[in-house]
This record gives structure tokens, sequence and C-alpha cells, in this order.
């Protein structure tokens, strides 16, 4: 068996804290991309915050993981010159596009849960790209 079959919850949540931790890590993405599988049942729902060089980079982020995680897209922006922190909760459908000073680029995944034994927790800032097609 292979790593990414036999990933545990315990697994997956140590990888994602490893890149919210250290940007600088290498984590191989698919062991990543299933990590996020892995918790997202763990979640009532999942919050996204994305920093990019531009409104059109941040709405594909989105686009690529809320599509990878299940959830529906965000409704339509309109777009704003110069780097963005999008955030959008799909549990309300709320979303918002502002600029942003920061350096950080990336996609931090904010899981909710109402339960005790939910998964309620920030990871990231992890990559634009994670859920791309290759």
């Amino acid at each position: 068996m292979d790593e990414i079959s036999t990933l545990t919850l315990n697994d997956a949540q140590t990888r994602l804290k490893q890149v919210s931790l250290n940007a600088e890590i290498e984590v191989d993405r698919a062991i990543l991309r299933q990590s996020l599988l892995v918790i997202t049942p763990y979640c009532d729902y999942q919050i996204f915050g994305v920093c990019a060089d531009t409104a059109d980079e941040a709405l594909e982020a989105l686009h690529q993981y809320t599509d990878a995680l299940g959830y529906e897209s965000a409704p339509p922006l309109e777009k704003i010159v110069g780097s963005v922190y999008l955030k959008y909760n799909p549990h309300t459908g709320l979303c918002y596009l502002d600029r942003y000073v920061g350096t950080e680029r990336g996609v931090l995944v904010a899981c909710q849960s109402a339960y005790d034994d939910g998964i309620r927790d920030t990871y990231g800032y992890l990559p634009l790209d994670l859920f791309a097609h290759d």
C-alpha cells in the first residue's frame, strides 16, 4: 500500500500543520490534496481565504478548491486590480474580494464544526494551484 491510500486523520492533520508552520517545507502535493480530502468529513464546512497576485488567480484557486472539496462555486465578484484577498464561506454563500498588501500567497482553509469531536482548525497557506488539473 502507498502512503496516500493509508493516510489516517491524524496523518492528514499532521501534514497540513507542517505546511502551516513552515511554508518552505517540501510536501508531496498528492499527499497534501489527499490530506484535505481526509479531514473534510470531520468538518461541518470550511471557509476559504485566498491571497493572490491577481483577482483572476484568486478566483481560479478558489474554484479549484471548492470543486475538489464538493462545494458550490462562489458567486460572481467584481474584479479589482492588484494583489487581493478573497474570502468565501460556502455555508452562508458570503464572498468578498479586497485589496491585499501582505506578501503571503496561498489558500487558507478554516475548518468549522459545532461538535466537540469535529475539526476546528485552520490550515495554510496551501499552494494556490494545489488542485489544478494537470
